[in-house]
């Protein structure tokens, strides 16, 4: 008796697109609400200097600096794909704590201004680049800006703080941002073939010659 071929059920490419899409737009959404509701209210129940959480979280998203460069880490992850979609926003924030209680503790670390501003440059022409290195890489790129940026807000870290509850704050912020530099990631990372992501690596590498020369 003839034996004819199973046909195997597929997901049309297209439809697979679309949840994708459907999904990242998701992650921006909700990344962006938790990040600018959280802010709004440590803005009404925080007075600046005087709170250790609230002190930490405000830090990452009020700096600019800090900002580009964190949503380039979730950006670029979410370019490179794969296991970085979550390696490079996790290893992070983790080694960011280490910068930090270096920065607390009082540790001598010179030219930590420029290395962030070198950090927000080089993430943005990576990205910009498209450029995909093996992961052992990203990571070492990731780890000394993570130093860098860590080291400034435990440096800054106000006297009335506890530094505990300052750390678990902007460790907590970075991560908002990374979920948005993710999600935007994701979402126009198919668009135009990703040259929308590019674009705004480019935009961000600026920034970062900016924040070096002033």
């Amino acid at each position: 008796m003839a034996q004819f071929p199973e046909e195997k059920a597929s997901l049309p490419s297209g439809r697979y697109e679309i949840r994708l899409g459907y999904y990242s737009y998701r992650l921006v959404a909700a990344a962006t609400a938790l990040t600018a509701g959280s802010t709004m209210a440590q803005a009404h129940i925080i007075q600046p200097g005087t709170g250790g959480f609230g002190s930490g979280f405000e830090h990452p998203l009020t700096g600019p600096d800090h900002f580009l460069a964190m949503f380039a880490v979730g950006l670029w992850g979410a370019q490179i794909g794969g296991r970085s979609i979550w390696a490079l926003p996790v290893a992070f924030p983790l080694i960011m704590v280490m910068g930090g209680i270096a920065g607390i503790a009082g540790v001598a670390l010179p030219g930590v201004e420029i290395g962030i501003a070198l950090s927000i440059m080089a993430l943005g022409l990576a990205i910009a680049c498209a450029w995909r290195p093996a992961e052992w890489v990203a990571l070492l790129m990731i780890a000394v800006f993570a130093i860098c940026h860590g080291y400034a807000h435990g440096a800054e870290l106000p006297n009335a703080a506890d530094p505990a509850d300052y750390a678990i704050g902007f460790v907590i912020a970075t991560g908002f941002i990374h979920l948005l530099g993710i999600g935007v990631g994701l979402l126009l990372g198919k668009a135009f073939g990703g040259r929308l992501s590019q674009a705004l690596g480019g935009l961000i590498a600026a920034g970062g010659l900016y924040f070096l020369a002033v």
